[in-house]
Parts: C-alpha cells; sequence; structure tokens
C-alpha cells in the first residue's frame, strides 16, 4: 500500500500495533517479520493471512494444542550447513534434530481430518515434505548429550576401549603413589589435582624435592606443589595421545555428518521458516484475542461497510482502566464515498478517523481487526493523512500553506482506490477563504471516486455534504445538558459546534456571550441553533427507538411463554382425549365380550333345547330389541335426572348426550357424519350416530345457583 505521508502509519499509531504483535512472538524470525509488517494490496494475499490467523484464533478458544514448540534461532547454523568443508559441532545437529523433530509432530499433527477443517494453516507445509532420515543420521552418531557416540566408528571405539584401560591402569598406580607419600607424611591436605589435563599430587613445598617426576608448579601461598609422579608420566602421555586422537577422530565425524546433512540445508531452512510462520500467526491470533479481532467479509474493491468496529489501542486501554468503548458503525461506498463530520471539539471525530485509518492498515496487513465479523471491508491501494499542524520551519511554511501542499499531493494522486483522512480541513487560514478552498478540495477528491472522512467546523462543509453526490455528513453526538460528549458518530446529518452552549455551561459572562451573538450573522447562528435542536431531538428517538426495541424483545419473550403454555395445555387436552377414547374402546370390548358369551349359549340352547320358538324369541330380544336398556349406575341416575332426550335432528348448538358414557355436551362443529362436541374444556369427534339430542330439565334449572 503506498501511504502519504511516509509518516502516515506513525501517526495512526500502526507501529504500537506491530510492537503489541511482536511481544506475542517466541522465535526471532516471527519478531522481525511483526516489527517489519508490511501492508499488502493482493486479495488473495490477505485473505489467506486473515484465514490464517482466524483459523488459530479458533485452535486457542478451544484449547486445543498445536505442537510449535521450537523457539531457538538457529539460521546461522543452518547456513553454515550449507557452507562447503564447514564442521557442526554436536550441540548445534542436536539442535537441528529439535528442529526437525517439532517438523515431524507438526506434519503429524495435520492428519486428513484437520487439513480439511484448517485449509489455510495447511497451505504454510503445503509446498514441503518430512526427511526423516535427518534424525536418523543424527542418531546414529550423536546421543542425547549432543557426544558422539562409541559406535559412530570403529576407530573411535578402539581410541576409548584404550582410553578406558590407561585410565583405569593410572588411577590404581596413582592410588598407590598417594598412599605412600601420605604415608611419608608428603602429601598437603588436598592431596591431588590436574594441571594442563595431567593428573598430579599435591605435596609440601618443602617436600617437593624428595619426590621424583614433574614439578607443574605452585599454590599463590607457595605452601603446595603440584607433581606428576615418575610412575605416571608414561600413563600420562599415552592418555594425552589417546585423547587426541579421540579429538581428531571425533571432529572427522562431525564433519562427515555435516557434508552428509549439507545436501539437507535448504529444507531445514524451510524448516525453519515454517517454524517461525507458525509462530508468528499465533502472534496475530495472541492479539485478535486482546483486542477483540474478528475476520469480516473481505471484499477486492474499495468500500467500507463496518458495524461496531473499536479502536484496537483505545480498547486495550479502555479495557485496562474497566472503561466502556464506544464502537463506530460507518459505511462508505460508490454513493457515499465521503464523510464529513462536525461536532464539538474533543467529540471524537479524530479518533474516528484513526479507528477506520487504522483498522483498514491492520487488515491489509493480515491483522484480524475489532469490528463484529458481518461487517464488510475492502482493499485499497493508497491511504492518505492529514491530522494536526504540519507547520514546517524547515521549509518555512506556514500552517496552510503545508496544508495546501498536502491537500494539492491529495488532489494530484487521488483515485477510485484512495482512502484519505483529512483533520479539519480548510483551517489555518480566513474562515470564508479556508471555507471555499475546502469546497472545492472535496469537490475535486469527489470527482476522483476517492474515499474518505474529513473533519470540519465550516458550515458550508456541512450544507455542501447534502447537495454534492458523494458526500454525506455525520456528527459526533453531544449531551448538551450535561455539556459531555458521547463519542458516538451519527452518519446523516451535519452536528453542531455548541460553541454558546459550552460557554454558557462554563459560566463565561452573559453580556460577552450576547455580544458574540450580534456579532455572528444571523442565518449563521440560526442555522447552528438549528443543528443542535435537531441533534437533541435525534438523541431522545434514539433513547425511545432502543426502549422499543427493549420492549419488542420483551414482548417477544412473553409470546413464547404463552406458546409454551399453550403447546402444554394442548397436550394435557390431546392425553384426556385419548383417555376417553380409551374408555370408550373398553367399554365396547366389554359389550361385544358379553355378547360372543350370550351368542355361544343360545347356539347351545338350540341345539338341547325342544322349543325352537322360545330360543328364536330370545335372539331377538338380543340382536332386534328396539330400545337399549339404560344402564344402571350413578352417572347413568344423574345425567337422566337432569336431562330430557329429544327426538330431533342433531345440529350445531344443540345439547347432545354420549349414549355410551352419558356425558353431556354442546355440538359446535358437524363434519360429515361425525360432529365436534364440546364437553367442559375439551372438543371430541364423536360419530353422530352415538349422540342423542337432549334438552335440561325445569327442576334442573331452578337448583342452579344465581350469580
Amino acid at each position: 500500500m503506498r501511504l502519504y505521508p511516509e509518516s502516515a502509519a506513525v501517526q495512526l499509531e500502526f507501529d504500537k500495533v506491530k510492537s503489541l504483535l511482536a511481544a506475542h512472538c517466541k522465535t526471532e524470525y516471527a519478531k522481525s517479520k511483526a516489527q517489519n509488517l508490511r501492508i499488502h494490496t493482493r486479495h488473495e494475499y490477505i485473505s489467506l493471512e486473515l484465514a490464517q490467523s482466524h483459523e488459530y484464533k479458533l485452535l486457542l478458544q478451544q484449547s486445543q494444542y498445536f505442537p510449535n514448540d521450537f523457539i531457538l534461532n538457529i539460521s546461522n547454523d543452518i547456513k553454515l550447513l550449507g557452507i562447503p568443508g564447514a564442521t557442526l559441532s554436536g550441540e548445534q545437529f542436536l539442535q537441528i534434530r529439535k528442529l526437525t523433530e517439532n517438523i515431524s509432530n507438526i506434519f503429524r499433527w495435520f492428519d486428513a481430518e484437520r487439513r480439511v477443517a484448517y485449509p489455510a494453516l495447511t497451505k504454510v507445509i503445503a509446498d514441503t515434505y518430512y526427511e526423516k532420515i535427518i534424525i536418523e543420521l543424527i542418531d546414529d552418531i550423536l546421543d542425547e548429550q549432543a557426544v558422539v557416540k562409541d559406535s559412530a566408528s570403529e576407530a573411535l571405539q578402539k581410541i576409548r576401549m584404550s582410553l578406558y584401560r590407561r585410565r583405569n591402569e593410572l588411577r590404581r598406580v596413582f592410588e598407590k603413589v598417594l598412599a605412600k607419600l601420605a604415608k611419608a607424611g608428603y602429601s598437603a591436605d588436598i592431596d591431588e589435582s590436574f594441571s594442563n589435563g595431567r593428573r598430579v599430587v599435591a605435596v609440601f613445598s618443602e617436600h617437593k624435592r624428595q619426590i621424583k617426576g614433574i614439578l607443574h608448579g605452585e599454590s599463590d601461598s607457595k605452601k603446595t606443589a603440584f607433581v606428576e609422579p615418575e610412575e605416571t608420566i608414561e600413563l600420562n602421555n599415552e592418555i594425552f595421545s589417546l585423547e587426541s586422537e579421540e579429538r581428531k577422530e571425533v571432529q572427522r565425524i562431525l564433519k562427515e555428518l555435516t557434508s552428509k546433512l549439507s545436501v539437507y540445508a535448504s529444507l531445514l531452512k524451510t524448516y525453519f521458516q515454517i517454524i517461525g510462520e507458525f509462530d508468528f500467526i499465533k502472534a496475530k491470533a495472541k492479539l485478535a484475542l486482546d483486542v477483540r479481532g474478528e475476520l469480516p467479509n473481505l471484499t477486492d474493491k474499495a468500500n467500507i461497510h463496518l458495524i461496531d468496529a473499536y479502536h484496537p489501542l483505545l480498547y486495550l486501554y479502555n479495557k485496562s482502566s474497566n472503561k466502556k468503548t464506544i464502537p463506530v458503525t460507518l459505511t462508505l461506498d460508490d454513493k457515499k464515498r465521503i464523510l464529513v463530520i462536525s461536532g464539538p471539539n474533543a467529540g471524537g471525530k479524530t479518533v474516528t478517523m484513526k479507528t477506520i485509518g487504522l483498522n483498514q492498515i491492520m487488515l491489509q496487513s493480515g491483522l484480524l481487526v475489532p469490528v463484529h465479523p458481518t461487517s464488510q471491508m475492502g482493499i485499497f491501494k493508497q491511504l492518505f493523512i492529514h491530522i494536526g499542524d504540519t507547520q514546517s520551519l524547515e521549509f518555512e511554511l506556514s500552517t496552510y500553506s503545508s496544508h495546501l501542499l498536502h491537500m494539492k499531493y491529495f488532489i494530484e494522486t487521488a483515485n477510485g482506490r484512495t482512502l484519505f483522512f483529512i483533520d479539519e480541513l480548510g483551517s489555518g487560514s480566513d474562515p470564508n477563504l479556508g471555507g471555499a478552498f475546502a469546497e472545492v478540495i472535496l469537490e475535486e477528491l469527489s470527482r476522483k471516486h476517492a474515499y474518505g472522512i474529513v473533519t470540519t467546523h465550516y458550515l458550508n462543509l456541512k450544507v455542501m455534504a447534502n447537495h454534492v453526490q458523494g458526500i454525506i455528513n455525520g456528527a459526533m453526538a453531544f449531551d448538551e445538558k450535561n455539556l459531555q460528549p458521547l463519542y458516538k458518530l451519527i452518519v446523516g446529518k451535519p452536528g453542531s459546534s455548541y460553541t454558546f452552549s459550552i460557554a454558557e455551561r462554563i459560566g463565561l459572562p452573559n453580556q460577552l456571550i450576547q455580544r458574540a451573538r450580534k456579532l455572528v450573522d444571523d442565518e449563521h447562528f440560526k442555522l447552528d441553533k438549528l443543528l443542535n435542536n435537531t441533534e437533541q431531538n435525534l438523541q431522545e428517538l434514539d433513547k425511545e427507538k432502543k426502549e422499543l426495541q427493549r420492549l419488542m424483545k420483551e414482548n417477544e419473550r412473553l409470546k413464547k411463554e404463552m406458546e409454551t403454555v399453550l403447546h402444554k395445555e394442548k397436550h394435557l387436552q390431546q392425553v384426556e382425549l385419548l383417555k376417553q377414547q380409551n374408555k370408550i374402546s373398553e367399554d365396547r370390548i366389554v359389550y361385544l365380550k358379553d355378547m360372543e358369551r350370550k351368542l355361544k349359549q343360545i347356539v347351545l340352547d338350540w341345539k338341547k333345547s325342544t322349543n325352537k320358538q322360545e330360543v328364536i324369541k330370545n335372539l331377538q330380544n338380543l340382536l332386534f330389541k328396539r330400545k337399549e336398556e339404560v344402564v344402571v349406575n350413578k352417572l347413568a341416575k344423574k345425567v337422566e335426572s337432569k336431562y330430557k332426550e329429544l327426538q330431533k335432528e342433531i345440529t350445531v348448538g344443540s345439547l347432545v348426550k354420549l349414549k355410551k358414557n352419558y356425558q353431556v355436551g354442546e355440538v359446535k362443529e358437524i363434519r360429515g357424519k361425525r360432529a365436534i362436541v364440546q364437553i367442559g374444556l375439551l372438543p371430541m369427534n364423536v360419530d353422530i350416530a352415538d349422540l342423542t339430542s337432549v334438552e335440561k330439565l325445569p327442576q334442573a334449572e331452578e337448583t342452579k345457583p344465581k350469580k
């Protein structure tokens, strides 16, 4: 991305974000990348970087382990490995082994399922492979303490075996000499020591000439002398020679191992970069968790649609101070490209600009940004910024001259992929003349299809924003009653500077305020007053809107509770209906069983009886009786005492009795040969043939309690 001026990133405090990112890095590779973070303009690169940060953030949120544990800087060791004739030490090989082992763990972590679940992270290792022979070659030569193994070569094994024998022999001879000197009273308190790698005895200086051997020196006090006994000189010489041979053989083996692994130098360099990349991605994910960073919808065009965007540094500061940070919601697109923000000083205009600018730079650097995830952000190729006093003593430029030079660059260079920020456009000159130039500059930037945010106190720019296509007004909300900024951006209307309100609240003499009002153009004053009233009215409407939304949510909650209660009641009614239907079915089964028994008895009677007419008569009474006998039970008696059967057609509204269980209800609906009967609170679907029309008896009406 092209930045103007060069200090644009610093003015937007992007350097502080990079420092926060570097603090999360463990490897030198990642720290270097964080400090030199580039702002990109290619969609595919930005998209991949964001996706990688987002996927690693998910790992951290889910507390999943990712095996990027190697943090040592061995870039120089890997370079040395690739130089012909070089030799690496055992410790250096051990670090290379740890690097390779860590890469092995990473490749194992990316199984088939995770490669599908985390495609962006998988791309980090997509163009490489794991080479197991690197660890095998090192393990053949070195042990866990980076010491060359005896089995590394036959020559080394023989040398170390000889060393072992000679050292044991030396130990036995030396112990005899020590015992002899101790018995003679020659040995000092410390008995023995080492000098230049050779074993020597410590004797009192006055006895040093009584001992045959080589004098290696004396202590600082001159009381103790260090003598190599004559009996051990030859053994020490042999051991010294063997140790020299051992060092040469070890060096040869390490040089040979370096030569074998040198073919993998470029692969190891790739491994080192992969470890650094994952550390860098992890740092970006951790920073995202700190600042509530999210992955917005990325588009390959110039546009901004931010929902609840925060300034990351302000959010962290307020979080540490237990303060609330007010988010920004803003849309800039083809029809609304330039936002003119007005309002009182210290109301948050500059912070709003920096919030938009810093989030845009962070996004194009591959960092997750503190916005709602449904936000949509485009890609800009140029970012221009002009904030604060830019007076230059070096070039003898006044504030306004410097301001115009910046505006000249903006106008000449801006295009449809430019995002600009101008604080106090036109300031530093006569308000009328400066305002006129500001209008011209704004129109030209709009004509170039540039996107940007401008802050101003000029009324002519506020009026202009409502008439020029592509330019819209915005205001920072202000509580006039309490004289406090609300730090909330309201898009679509201009804001007042609250000049006279602030003067009144801080207690300036009223006569001075009135004199100032007389000096102001009447139309100008009326417009500012209108803006005051409009803003306060909008704030009231916003409060009422929030209250209405709260009531609607409460209403929705109550509606859901009511639906739950109704659903439960309906379920209970259905259960009751099934119980009633089951009861009717049970009665029918009893009736049919009784009928079956009686019919069987009639068949037996037919076979045995000589009076066939009597049997036939019993059968007729059983099957074709004109009227069923009333079941004598408490329910039947109760119903018959209150209701009288009628011989009339059943219609909607008729009072009816169920023939089988003697329940009484009202017909609510007739569906062909069936009727819906309301019995108490329970509606029942009953065959009309099972119903009898009834009416209440007069005595039942009289006994009904009066209200």
